[in-house]
């Protein structure tokens, strides 16, 4: 072919390109973009996959070299409702923006995306670097303003229809889930029939693990206290395998806290049929995770709740129990018994704020104080309350144990029913247990007895199963006789007498030292719901309420220790009293004395008055003491002290001056001429001073040689 001929057969070709497409373009990258929302479609929608490869063929006739054409394939099975989660339709974008593509293909506008967001960035692009975008209708050129336009339109109808279609299948999802009849995966211990009806799992094992889940919650209320029993009974949960090869079937797995949790929280068990109970949040929804976003809304936020719709493990009622109970479980409220020594924890409520009593231990755990600073953190106002916890709890007790007292037998028996309950329902898990096993063992048996003996490779396999469940039945045999010997399924007689004497000797068994705090704590909850605390004027008096289960309320009052005496509500009488007493000349032991016969105590409940009580009142408030009156009133000769003011002369303690006058230290007498008893005076003139304060030191020093701890340093060399 002659060279004109070449050149004509070239300007024919180029003629059937159409006018958008220039050489520009064609030096550059055709990108075939191509995409199925699911994974569904990609397996059973196949034409449509074939017409968009097809593209591949409409790129080489249009004028691109095969080397030019990419396919980006990357986003098969992705919803093209956002650019999240899309690598493909992102490594897309980033060739666009890189200058690098002259045409993108796709079989229609919607395949390239869904959302006006991701479009028009995509448009932005390609009008920027000038790369045209064709599909089955046409090809637009981002550039020009009538292109853009019918390429805008086509996006928003995309983005319009899919949410027609979102629409349409969420109303039809709802109205269903408003039946009761949207089927969803269904928690364990439940099962679908072929009819559609949803039953209780076949499997007895399965029921009754379950049901003493509980059970179990009902007498411990916590779910770490029933997984702790499940754990130390070797009592496994069932499971059913929702897909793979073994869809159907059933396993048994180790507990743990979570599934005991949304057992407890989930209403099928209360046979309620339930529909958004955790709708997503898009602001919290991670690209790539079609489970995140999820939330969890409130039972009156539920879009359908039904309730007895199918056979139930609980009542509704008791449903709504234990998620009380849950929900008091937390730091926040009263929850369940703790591992310290607070027996009220979380059931003290201030009278001020209505706020709940926290717990502060001091001294290592050795002493309680419960505190309400709730305003005092939040606000910077004064505490609302701080009493001792010692006192309080002895209070409460005393008013627990006389509740309990009429009702003592009545508490016996029910331990020896719940004792002889926990034990039927063990025994009968193990029983179930051990009859599997024996079907797992039978079933294998008879697999290798129909197997044909020439067949030696499926006969050693089924061998070997058999032997397996051989062993396992066998072990667990051996468990099972372990667990009765250990935990017989009757009581002995030595557990029904312990049970008996409950009913004669509550306050014994309470204050034994094998009833551990945590069963204290758990009978109180059992038999108080709260306790509001008062304190008027913040004085020794402390008026309590007692809310009972069942709506009983009972006032009482007693008497706390206060840390200073002038907290008193009597403090100003008391006051008063001990002047009269003063002026009297009475000594300190004798007011001490009037004032117990009064009926008066210290600061510290309960604790009498003495002599060192008396004179630490009578400093603090300012009176002239009778010290200081026999002072006055001594025959002292010259440098003559007495020992409290020897003490601020010397900056050396009262008592230490005492010892030094006892051990023969110092130069004293007694002046008899004072009334009570007479003083003493020390002798000490100014060389006597020097010499009591170096004898001080001395003392201190050996004090500090004998106890501190000496550090060596080594040298570095």
């Amino acid at each position: 072919m002659t060279q004109s001929e070449q050149l004509h057969m070239k300007d024919k070709y180029l003629a059937q390109i159409p006018s958008k497409i220039q050489m520009q373009h064609l030096s550059r990258l055709a990108i075939i973009y191509i995409r199925q929302s699911t994974l569904q479609q990609v397996e059973r929608h196949n034409e449509s996959t074939k017409l968009q490869y097809a593209l591949v063929e409409k790129a080489y006739n249009l004028g691109w070299s095969r080397e030019k054409i990419v396919i980006i394939d990357e986003d098969l099975g992705r919803s093209g409702s956002n650019a999240e989660g899309r690598p493909g339709f992102q490594k897309l974008v980033a060739e666009v923006s890189l200058d690098r593509v002259g045409m993108v293909f796709g079989i229609e506008i919607s395949r390239l995306a869904r959302s006006c967001r991701d479009w028009y960035q995509l448009l932005e692009s390609c009008a920027l670097f000038r790369t045209l975008i064709g599909d089955t209708d046409g090809i637009y050129d981002p550039g020009h303003y009538n292109d853009r336009l019918l390429l805008g339109l086509k996006g928003t109808m995309s983005e319009a229809e899919l949410h027609i279609i979102k629409q349409r299948m969420l109303s039809g999802k709802k109205a269903k889930a408003r039946r009761g009849e949207l089927k969803m995966n269904l928690p364990v211990g439940y099962i679908y029939r072929p009819s559609g009806e949803i039953n209780k799992d076949p499997d007895q094992q399965a029921q009754e693990t379950i049901a003493l889940i509980f059970k179990l919650f009902e007498q411990y209320r916590s779910c770490n206290a029933v997984l702790n029993f499940m754990v130390k009974n070797q009592i496994q949960m069932p499971y059913r395998e929702n897909g793979g090869l073994r869809k159907g079937e059933i396993d048994w797995r180790r507990p743990n806290r979570t599934m005991i949790h949304n057992i407890l929280t989930n209403p099928t068990y209360a046979g309620a049929y339930s529909y958004g109970r955790f709708p997503v949040d898009s602001r919290k929804k991670q690209p790539g995770q079609p489970y995140s976003g999820k939330t969890k809304a409130k039972q009156e936020d539920w879009e359908v709740l039904i309730k007895d719709k199918f056979p139930n493990y609980i009542t509704w009622e008791k449903y709504e129990r234990n998620k009380k109970q849950l929900a008091m479980n937390s730091n926040k409220m009263m929850g369940v018994v703790s591992r310290g020594s607070s027996r009220l924890s979380g059931l003290l409520t201030c009278s001020k704020c209505h706020s709940k009593l926290t717990t502060r231990y001091t001294s290592n755990g050795k002493h309680l104080r419960y505190l309400c600073q709730k305003h005092a953190v939040n606000y910077g106002d004064k505490r609302c309350t701080s009493l001792q916890g010692a006192q309080l709890e002895s209070f409460v007790e005393e008013q627990v144990l006389e509740a309990l007292q009429p009702s003592s037998l009545q508490i016996s028996l029910k331990v020896a029913e719940n004792l002889s309950q926990e034990r039927e329902s063990l025994l009968k898990h193990w029983q179930l247990r051990l009859e599997r096993a024996k079907y797992e063992v039978e079933r294998a048996f008879r697999q290798y007895n129909a197997a044909e003996p020439e067949n030696r490779l499926v006969a050693r396999a089924l061998e070997q199963n058999w032997e397996k469940s051989l062993a396992a039945e066998e072990k667990l045999k051996q468990e099972y006789n372990q667990f009765i010997a250990e935990q017989p399924a009757v009581m002995t007689t030595e557990e029904r007498e312990a049970i008996c004497q409950l009913a004669g000797d509550f306050p014994t068994i309470w204050n034994a030292t094998t009833t551990t705090n945590q069963q204290r704590q758990q009978i109180i909850r059992l038999l108080i719901d709260k306790i509001i605390i008062n304190i008027p004027g913040n004085a020794e008096k402390v008026d309590l309420e007692i809310y009972w289960v069942g709506s009983h309320i009972t006032y009482g009052q007693y008497i706390r220790s206060l840390s200073k005496i002038e907290q008193i509500s009597y403090y100003p009488e008391l006051i008063e009293y001990v002047k009269e007493l003063q002026s009297a000349g009475k000594s300190y032991t004798a007011i001490a004395e009037a004032l117990n016969k009064k009926g008066w105590y210290s600061a510290k409940y309960k604790k009498p008055f003495n002599q060192g009580i008396v004179e630490t009142i009578i400093s603090r408030a300012g009176l002239v003491t009778g010290r200081k009156r026999r002072a006055e009133a001594a025959n002292r000769d010259k440098d003559e002290w007495t020992c409290s003011e020897l003490a601020l002369k010397t900056n050396v303690p009262r008592k230490k001056l005492h010892k030094y006058v006892r051990e023969g230290k110092l130069q004293s007498r007694v002046d008899n001429s004072v009334s009570h008893g007479g003083i003493i005076l020390v002798k000490a003139d100014e060389a006597e001073l020097q010499r009591i304060m170096s004898i001080s030191k001395q003392s201190n020093k050996h004090w500090i040689e004998q106890n501190r701890i000496v550090i060596v340093e080594e040298n570095p060399e």
